[in-house]
């Protein structure tokens, strides 16, 4: 069993397009939750998210044909691939053959937009002026072999779908086929591009979104306020190395992916478990396999919806996982608070921060939390970012679907 460390990151957020703008909005406590301006939500019962602005893909070397044939979301994951292959310093044959390098790269939802337009091309003029490339554009594994394609990864290639937890679960899979000696280096991490009509409709008439019209009131992790989670879009992507490897050819190291869990419910098609059985499960699995002790300092990047049920049951799962006298100590915070909820990104992002808080000691805060609620009582780092020079990160994500997913990082 191989070490797999971390040598290159990305990123394409609503508070930033690239990692230290991104990271540097985040310690400082911005917001990137608004009124919607990329749509019309006139009609919508939801008017706040967290929407990418100004993102230019030709800015990232993307070419005009690329551009015309990939849907936003791909677009996002290219982008944020392209930043982190060159942070890597990573070259396909001098440093790594193309046929132990893979991508794993994996949406929630996948091209939406493009399901949306063609529909409603297909409605308007009808089926024949479908385009050939609908279905190319929409699937949700086009993102990482388009990334493939451009990088040239001919090794394993595995886009997951977890709903929520896909960027997480993308990172774990990765991780295992370095660890195990099925490739040597993988591009992975997740991308999401879903703020459009029928996806707010659908997550808001399933009562999962706030409905907050204020957007400094409307993503509220761990505080009695909460009512439900707010849509954010874009793409984490990191470099993992066999570090030997890494060491061998000079990388700069952020940390080491140590520890990987993956359970399911098995019990609802949206609620968690009450009882937290499985995401504990999930979080304890990652621990051990990351030989934590007591007495470490740990981060956790919460999955921290500001959904109800979701911030209850993760605390009670930290602490099921942990026990409580250690769970108290950890320092945790939800930066969706900030991102809101990018879904099939949100791990990826999420991992990512992770790989910062251990390079630079510092730990972003959760924001606009008020009012904690009595059943969410460890601590979140509200308000303010703090330094805190971690041993242990872990980023915790929960999907639709019951899926459970945790990553650990230790610094190096």
């Amino acid at each position: 069993m191989r070490r797999v460390v971390i040598t290159g990151l990305g990123c394409v957020t609503p508070l930033g397009h690239d990692i230290d703008t991104f990271f540097g909005a985040l310690l400082d406590g911005k917001c990137a939750i608004k009124k919607i301006e990329n749509i019309n939500a006139e009609q919508l019962p939801v008017k706040v998210a967290a929407e990418i602005m100004d993102f230019k893909p030709e800015d990232f070397g993307i070419d005009k044909a690329m551009i015309r044939h990939n849907d936003r979301y791909a677009l996002y994951a290219i982008a944020a691939a392209t930043q982190a292959m060159h942070d890597s310093g990573l070259e396909v044959e001098k440093h790594v053959d193309p046929s132990r390098f893979g991508c794993a790269i994996g949406s929630g939802i996948g091209g939406i937009q493009t399901f949306c337009r063609e529909h409603a091309s297909m409605l308007a003029n009808g089926p024949r002026r479908v385009s050939p490339l609908f279905i190319p554009e929409m699937i949700a594994n086009i993102a990482s072999g388009n990334v493939a394609t451009v990088f040239h990864a001919e090794g394993p290639n595995l886009p997951v779908v977890t709903a929520c937890a896909t960027g997480t679960h993308s990172v774990g899979e990765a991780y295992r086929m370095i660890k195990e000696g099925r490739a040597d280096a993988m591009i992975t991490g997740g991308a999401e591009a879903a703020i459009c009509e029928i996806a707010i409709a659908g997550f808001a008439n399933s009562k999962a979104l706030s409905t907050s019209e204020d957007p400094m009131a409307a993503s509220l992790p761990f505080d009695l306020r909460r009512k439900g989670f707010v849509m954010g879009e874009g793409s984490g992507v990191m470099i993992l190395e066999d570090y030997e490897i890494a060491k061998k050819r000079g990388a700069k190291i952020y940390a080491e992916v140590c520890g990987y869990g993956n359970t399911c419910d098995a019990f609802h098609y949206t609620a968690p478990r009450a009882d937290a059985k499985c995401a504990t499960n999930a979080i304890r699995w990652a621990l051990e396999e990351a030989g934590w002790k007591k007495g470490e300092k740990v981060y956790i990047n919460a999955h921290g919806t500001g959904t109800p049920l979701n911030d209850k049951t993760e605390t009670l799962a930290i602490k099921q996982s942990m026990g409580e006298e250690e769970a108290r100590k950890a320092v945790i915070s939800s930066t969706k608070s900030m991102l809101g909820h990018m879904l099939g990104a949100t791990g990826a992002i999420e991992m990512v921060i992770c790989a910062k808080t251990l390079q630079t000691g510092k730990v972003a805060p959760t924001i606009h939390l008020d009012e904690p609620d009595p059943e969410c009582d460890l601590d979140y780092t509200p308000h303010t970012a703090r330094d805190f020079k971690a041993d242990l990160t872990i980023s915790n994500s929960f999907g639709f679907g019951g899926q459970n997913a945790c990553v650990a990082l230790r610094r190096i």
